[in-house]
């Protein structure tokens, strides 16, 4: 669960970045004391209170009864996203076009006033001016260039938002891609070159995705008839109690030598990481708890371990690298499944030779993949970090909107060669 200040933080926000729209998409758009600004306006606030409460209120719902309110609230999220994301980069086109108005407008002003000898006024008495049944036609022509300017702002970045929101949700629910890596380790005998690995992570089942999604992966990875599968963490947003029919079908995952899980953060954020433990060793996928086994192929051994989630650090658990790896026969390579990139460092000072990573989702919606980026050290695909390679999946799930734009989902297969 997320804590009282992040709650505060994130109303605070939405009501900051709501206050950005009202301006730009309703005070800019409309006339005052009108029927399009009052509604306007009401949708404004609308959305500022169910886009936190969508993220805030989740949690306690549960994945089923919370699915009337994670479905038009994180694709709220979404738009939300790209409405701000495009108006931020209109606003210098916007400023210069406003500029060019107010230019015209005081060019007509000066224009229209009456001047005598060196442009002093006239000393002669003015003539009455002739009486107009409406306003003066130079400050209608000004609002009426304020207005169709906030129209075509908000028109355009309105329909963009909306767009780019559609087709990162047809990404987002479609099939994940299948991505083939070959990685060559040096200390691989030449017996295991070919030995292939599924990667797959953050399904994020909850109130979006749902067993049928399990059902789909399932039928994917069998269908690329791996030597094994690594399942790298996040597998639910929601106890083993609420989602464990969700990941029934990986009962059925086929694997030459086994299929093997490490935890995610998402495991340990509703206090029943022991539940799913339990849960998929029940239907026969092996986690990796801080430990290691031997995987032999064509006569040829490699070490595959598995750590546990950084975030376990907070309810006495945690990676431990010391009790994974030692003792281990360092002439022959290691590969290690860590569900965060950030691990791989400490990975390098234990003699890694590969770590297999996902966390990241490639972050998941432009621009926040600059976000992403930032606090990893590989954002997807593979990488080096120190003397171990990287290699992070996209995964196979969303986060919060079930959208993805530059960030494609994925499943990965690491085949792994001596040369």
């Amino acid at each position: 669960m997320l804590g009282t200040g992040l709650y505060a933080a994130m109303v605070a926000g939405s009501a900051l970045f709501h206050y950005y729209l009202w301006v730009r998409l309703v005070r800019d758009t409309t006339r005052p004391a009108t029927r399009g600004r009052r509604w306007g306006t009401v949708a404004v606030i609308v959305s500022a209170v169910v886009a936190p409460a969508t993220r805030i209120l989740l949690p306690y719902l549960g994945p089923e009864n919370g699915r009337w309110l994670a479905w038009p609230g994180y694709i709220l999220i979404g738009v939300i996203l790209y409405l701000l994301t495009g108006l931020a980069l209109a606003e210098l086109p916007r400023a210069w076009v406003a500029l060019q108005i107010r230019r015209a407008e005081r060019a007509a002003t000066e224009e229209a006033a009456p001047t005598g000898v060196g442009g002093e006024p006239p000393t002669e008495a003015p003539r009455p001016a002739p009486r107009e049944k409406s306003p003066e036609p130079a400050r209608v022509r000004m609002v009426d260039r304020r207005l169709f300017l906030g129209r075509a702002v908000g028109g355009l970045v309105g329909a963009a938002a909306l767009g780019t929101t559609g087709y990162g949700m047809n990404t987002a629910l479609g099939d994940p891609r299948i991505k083939r890596i070959p990685v060559r380790l040096p200390k691989l005998d030449a017996r295991a070159s070919g030995l292939r690995m599924a990667v797959v992570s953050d399904l994020h089942l909850g109130p979006i995705l749902g067993r049928s999604h399990t059902e789909r992966i399932v039928r994917m990875v069998n269908g690329l008839e791996p030597d094994l599968v690594a399942i790298v963490g996040d597998l639910a947003d929601g106890t083993s109690a609420q989602l464990g029919p969700a990941i029934r079908p990986f009962r059925s995952l086929e694997s030459r030598y086994g299929n093997f899980f490490v935890t995610g953060n998402h495991e340990y954020f509703y206090d029943d990481v022991q539940g799913w433990v339990e849960e998929l060793r029940d239907l026969g996928v092996r986690p990796l708890l801080n430990e290691r086994v031997e995987i032999t192929h064509n006569g040829a051994t490699l070490d595959l371990a598995g750590v546990e989630d950084v975030t376990g650090e907070e309810y006495d658990r945690g990676p431990d690298f010391a009790r994974t790896l030692d003792g281990r026969d360092t002439s022959r390579p290691v590969v290690l499944l860590a569900h965060q990139p950030v691990l791989a460092s400490e990975a390098s000072d234990h003699g890694v030779d590969l770590q297999l990573s996902g966390h990241t989702h490639g972050g998941q919606m432009f621009p926040l993949t600059a976000v992403a980026a930032l606090s990893n050290p590989v954002l997807a695909g593979l990488g080096k970090v120190g003397d171990t390679q990287l290699y992070v999946t996209r995964g196979a799930g969303v986060f919060g909107p079930p959208v993805r734009v530059g960030a494609p989902p994925d499943i990965s297969v690491i085949e792994l060669r001596n040369e």
